[in-house]
């Protein structure tokens, strides 16, 4: 083997070996609290201990919205200029 070419493979299967990953745990303290509430839902620890059912009327109205959101079709083409315009005071 060409020790040049030996060297070359040397190097790029080293590169993984020098990279640095991010340090664990929250940046900030908002990350920190999201993080927090994360925990707790993935957990289950801030369910409530009353059950909360719905009525067959909540459901039904539920349904129909769900339903509702599939009655627009996708455009075949996406026009970006098509959209309005936003204002903005100063």
């Amino acid at each position: 083997m060409n020790p040049v070419k030996g060297l070359c493979y040397l190097t790029l299967l080293s590169l993984p070996l020098s990279a640095h990953a991010i340090d664990a745990g929250p940046a900030s303290a908002q990350q920190q609290e999201t993080e927090g509430w994360l925990v707790l839902q993935s957990r289950n620890q801030a369910a409530s201990k009353n059950p909360q059912p719905a009525t067959a009327t909540e459901r039904e109205l539920a349904m129909q919205r769900w339903i509702k959101k599939y009655k627009y079709e996708i455009p075949d083409l996406y026009d970006p200029d098509a959209g309005g315009k936003i204002e903005t005071k100063n």
